[in-house]
């Protein structure tokens, strides 16, 4: 209650300070065409505790790319929003950060558009409070935690790059203050700008198997003698972790 009460006595995001975080800052050597993509950012609990997405915004469009921060509870409105511009044409990479809360509504993001066929080019969740699972639609995951039951897994039909990195090791890194972290940002900022110079493509897309030749009638044979019939199972990929 003593947190809450420190951090809503300074009171909340402004509507100024959020606007300003939304637009682009002008470093012309360090820029990226803005249509190259675009960095949505959800912030956790009451809108105040993940104020550490404001900052990677503001440090994302240093660099050149479109970015805009926004509340976990819009995640579906936001959807609506990608699928629509999706479906007029617009192909640009569609990356998905959030921080607590904002990190589950970012996985459900990735699930809901996957049903309507618009493909997400990263997620970074930073501490999410649950273990969600990578829809395949989604082209790579890196999920930052310190929580040992918030690793994210592959769903079904997932083909992509999924990586857990555990935190929870680390000195000073905490739920509150995890998307907060200098270094973070700094590996997911170059993360960022790796998969737009690929423009947001799958580091190892699925190839089409050719379809199989018509096969020559078999003269007949005498049946066979019966055996026991196994089926093989096969191994899940293992998911890619750093570990402490």
């Amino acid at each position: 209650m003593a947190l809450i009460l420190a951090v809503i006595a300074n009171g909340p995001v402004s509507a100024q300070n959020t606007a300003s975080i939304e637009r682009s800052t002008k470093s012309p050597s360090k820029r990226i065409a803005q249509s190259a993509g675009h960095v949505y950012l959800l912030r956790g609990l009451l809108n105040v505790f993940s104020l550490g997405m404001d900052d990677l915004a503001a440090k994302i469009q240093a660099r050149g790319i479109s970015a805009s921060v926004h509340n976990h509870s819009e995640w579906q409105t936001l959807a609506d929003d990608i699928i629509a511009k999706y479906k007029a044409g617009n192909r640009a990479p569609i990356i998905l950060v959030g921080h607590s809360l904002g990190a589950d509504a970012v996985m459900f993001m990735g699930e809901y558009l996957g049903k309507n066929r618009v493909p997400v080019a990263l997620i970074v969740p930073f501490d999410g409070t649950g273990s969600f699972a990578a829809s395949s639609n989604v082209a790579r995951v890196m999920n930052l935690t310190q929580r040992d039951y918030a690793h994210m897994r592959r769903g079904a039909g997932f083909r992509g790059e999924l990586s857990n990195i555990d935190m929870s090791g680390q000195p000073g890194i905490d739920h509150v203050n995890i998307d907060k972290s200098a270094r973070l940002h700094t590996m997911v900022l170059n993360k960022i700008q790796a998969v737009l110079r690929r423009g947001g493509s799958r580091t190892a897309a699925p190839k089409a198997q050719p379809a199989p030749e018509a096969a020559a009638p078999a003269a007949p044979q005498s049946p066979p003698a019966a055996t026991a019939s196994t089926s093989g199972a096969s191994t899940a990929p293992t998911d890619a972790s750093s570990t402490r």
